[in-house]
């Protein structure tokens, strides 16, 4: 349940008054962690995208406090790029709390702690996710861990790159039959595969370019000048490694066709 709709509900059921009602929703629309953080409680509300907790480059005893504050207010947090010493003082914080639970995605290098109740609601969203090699495949678990957060079902399929062009066919006519709204496609080198999976579908295609490759077009610049080049209609581009921009994007599209 919402913030906004659990404090409405209280003022129906005249647990609260009007009065209470409003300093309720104003102290709820920021929450401050200390004087370090402000946690922005309704932007799923606004946006239909939770908030997440960019853990790098920061303190252990910050994020600590920060997911403590999602916990508190939201029943859960989604911690991603976090690294080996934030991870155990996550785990030793949180793991020996029995209603919470803990999960790692150790590829995508994503964190979710949750109280154990707690369930993300479900869309009829559906988002297809490919990678053009095995070294895309992080940046896609991060895109499919935020997609999924947000309600959507995703089919994947992944090492189907342009240096074997025929093993594209069969996975992308499998999304197509199960009825993707949205194809999220990762790619490092060249960076061409999003432009030919845009050229054979008829729904919206998001690239992602990744931080691989030699020479002039290293750490994804090659890929990210393919992919904003391409000639083909309906692809759209987000930054270099940018998975997690690239789920949000491809869930509140699937979603609102969902509608």
């Amino acid at each position: 349940m919402s913030e906004i709709r659990k404090v409405l509900l209280e003022l129906l059921e005249s647990k609260i008054t009007i009065d209470d009602a409003e300093k309720l929703l104003k102290a709820n629309i920021i929450k401050e962690v200390g004087d370090l953080a402000k946690l922005d409680i309704f932007r799923k509300t606004r946006t239909g995208v939770p908030e997440v907790i960019y853990a790098q480059n920061k303190e252990i005893n910050i994020l600590i406090d920060i997911i403590s504050g999602f916990l508190e207010s939201k029943k859960f947090a989604i911690v991603t790029r976090y690294n080996e010493v934030q991870k155990k003082g996550i785990l030793e914080e949180f793991g020996k709390n029995k209603d919470l639970e803990i999960e790692i995605n150790e590829i995508g290098n994503i964190i979710i702690v949750k109280e154990k109740s707690f369930k993300f609601a479900e869309t009829e969203g559906i988002v297809g996710i490919i990678t053009a090699g095995s070294s895309d495949i992080p940046i896609a678990n991060e895109a499919e861990v935020i997609v999924k957060a947000m309600g959507c079902e995703v089919i994947s399929s992944y090492d189907v790159g342009i240096a074997g062009i025929h093993r594209i066919f069969t996975p992308l006519s499998n999304m197509i039959k199960k009825g993707v709204h949205i194809i999220i496609v990762c790619a490092g080198m060249e960076g061409t595969l999003p432009g030919v999976v845009a050229s054979l579908v008829d729904v919206p295609v998001i690239g992602v370019p990744i931080s691989s490759g030699y020479g002039l077009g290293e750490k994804g610049k090659g890929a990210l000048t393919t992919m904003l080049q391409s000639c083909s209609p309906g692809l759209l581009v987000v930054n270099i490694d940018n998975g997690f921009g690239a789920g949000v994007s491809a869930a509140i599209i699937a979603n609102k066709i969902a509608k």
